[in-house]
C-alpha cells in the first residue's frame, strides 16, 4: 500500500493547496507571491503536510526543489479536486456579488396590490436576473419555515429573531373617485365631509372618529357614519375607485390611483398616522445580494410616498 494511503491525519485544505502551487510553479517563492503569503508560511504548510502524512514530499535545497515519488502521487491525486474546489468558491463569490435568483416576498393584500405592485416593473428592470415571487396574504407568515426571503408588515410587530427595517409612518389620505365627486360635489372644507357617503375602515357599529388636517389649517375632528364598512384596505380602495363615497387610505395604498387619476385626494386632507410599514428578513449576517437590492429599492420607493423614518433595526416576528 502506498505511504500516502496510510496517512492517519487529514491535512488542512490550505496546506494542500499551498503544496500543489509549489509543485506546479516549481518554487516556494513564486507560489508565495501568487498566494500573497510569506515564503516561510508556505514552507511551514508543506512541513505540516509531511509531518501529518509521515513522508517527505519535497527535497529542498537553497538552489533546487525536487518532488519525491510520494509528493508526485499526492499532487496527481489532489490537484484536480482542489482546483475545482477553488473555482467553485470563486464562482459562488462572483455570483453573489450580483443580485440574482428567486426572491420570495410576502406582504399584506392591500400593500401587495398597490405599493408592491407599483414597484415590481421598475425593480425587475433594474435587476433583470432576479425572479420575484410575491405572496399577498393577511396571515403573518413564518419566513424561515415557509421559505420566504423578505416580508412587508404593517402596524405593531411582535418580538422575535427577525431583522426589521422600519420604512416609515403611513398617513391616511382622504380620497374619492372623480365620478363620485362629479355626482355629489367636492367638499369645500373638512366640516362638509361628514355629509357625504363614506366608506369606513373597521368602524364600531358604523361609526368612527376622523381627524382631518388640511395644509394651513388646524385639524378638524369629525364623528362620521358610513353605510359601507370594510376590514381590509384593499376593499376600501376598490369601493372608492368604484365611486362608493369618500374614504381614508394609507398613502402608499392610494398613491398610484391618485397619480393616475382613479382617485382624488380630497382637499389634500390627511389624517394622523395609521401605522408604520416595516420590511423584515431572517438574518443580518451574509444578507444575499437579491435581498439587499430589494430592501434598498423599497426604502427609496417608500420615501417618495411618505416622509422616511430614521432607519433602525430591532427584533420582530
Amino acid at each position: 500500500m502506498p505511504a500516502i494511503a496510510r496517512a492517519a491525519a487529514a491535512p488542512a485544505l490550505d496546506d494542500l493547496f499551498g503544496f500543489v502551487r509549489v509543485v506546479e510553479l516549481g518554487a516556494f517563492a513564486k507560489a508565495a507571491r501568487e498566494l500573497g503569503v510569506p515564503t516561510s508560511t508556505l514552507s511551514r504548510a508543506v512541513g505540516r503536510l509531511e509531518a501529518a502524512m509521515g513522508v517527505r514530499l519535497l527535497h529542498r535545497t537553497t538552489r533546487q526543489l525536487r518532488v519525491t515519488e510520494e509528493g508526485d502521487e499526492l499532487h496527481r491525486r489532489v490537484a484536480p479536486a482542489l482546483l475545482a474546489l477553488r473555482d467553485a468558491v470563486r464562482d459562488v463569490e462572483q455570483r453573489e456579488a450580483v443580485p440574482r435568483g428567486r426572491l420570495r416576498v410576502t406582504a399584506p393584500t392591500d400593500i401587495a396590490q398597490t405599493f408592491v405592485a407599483d414597484l415590481l416593473g421598475d425593480f425587475t428592470r433594474a435587476f433583470p436576473e432576479v425572479q420575484l415571487d410575491i405572496v399577498a396574504t393577511q396571515r403573518v407568515v413564518d419566513l424561515v419555515a415557509e421559505g420566504f426571503d423578505v416580508a412587508l408588515r404593517a402596524g405593531v410587530l411582535r418580538d422575535s429573531s427577525l431583522i426589521v427595517r422600519r420604512l416609515g409612518d403611513m398617513e391616511g389620505w382622504l380620497c374619492a373617485s372623480p365620478d363620485y365627486l362629479a355626482r355629489h360635489g367636492t367638499p369645500r372644507s373638512p366640516s362638509e365631509v361628514a355629509a357625504h357617503e363614506l366608506v369606513l375602515f373597521r368602524p364600531t357599529r358604523g361609526r368612527m372618529r376622523w381627524e382631518l388636517r388640511v395644509a394651513g389649517s388646524r385639524a378638524t375632528t369629525l364623528d362620521v357614519h358610513g353605510r359601507i364598512a370594510c376590514d381590509d384596505y384593499s376593499v376600501v380602495r376598490a369601493a372608492l375607485v368604484a365611486g362608493a363615497g369618500l374614504g381614508i387610505l394609507p398613502g402608499p395604498v392610494a398613491a398610484r390611483d391618485v397619480a393616475e387619476g382613479r382617485l382624488v385626494q380630497v382637499l389634500g386632507a390627511r389624517t394622523g398616522i395609521l401605522g408604520a410599514l416595516h420590511l423584515v428578513y431572517p438574518s443580518s449576517r451574509h444578507v444575499p445580494a437579491k435581498v439587499s437590492a430589494f430592501r434598498d429599492f423599497v426604502v427609496a420607493r417608500f420615501a417618495s410616498y411618505c416622509a422616511p423614518a430614521v432607519p433602525h433595526r430591532r427584533r420582530t416576528r
